[in-house]
């Protein structure tokens, strides 16, 4: 807080005044600078109350801290679990591309070989045919 200083002396009256006639009965405090005294009490209650936010501002800061280290833990763990099952769902996918292309391979086999049946089976029914004849 400012320090007042009054541009002009007190009127002589009143510093001709006894203290007794300057000084609260009640407080023992200057008339004076009653005024004065009672904006500090204020201002130190103000502080006092803004000291205890920030004291507390600080507990809060250290937990939200630490909350803030165990979720960035949290997720780069998720992040390497994640990274290790794209890993394995690629080679997965590249198995079942392979596995998918040796079922083509084998139904197109199976499919000449059915068709080759086909034909042998004609040719022995033409055989037999012959040798009945």
């Amino acid at each position: 807080m400012d320090r007042h200083i009054p541009m002009h002396a007190l009127p002589e009256e009143i510093q001709k005044m006894s203290p007794e006639e300057k000084v609260c009965k009640y407080c023992g405090v200057s008339y004076l600078i009653l005024h004065e005294f009672k904006a500090m009490e204020e201002k130190v209650k103000a502080m006092e109350k803004e000291m205890k936010f920030y004291q507390g501002s600080v507990d809060r800061e250290k937990k939200l801290q630490e909350k803030l280290h165990s979720l960035s833990q949290d997720f780069e763990q998720y992040k390497i679990n994640n990274d290790s099952k794209t890993e394995r769902l690629q080679a997965e996918s590249m198995q079942l591309k392979s596995q998918q292309n040796e079922f083509q391979r084998v139904k197109k086999e199976l499919s000449h070989v059915q068709h080759e049946l086909k034909i042998k089976q004609r040719q022995s029914q033409v055989f037999r045919n012959r040798d009945t004849k």
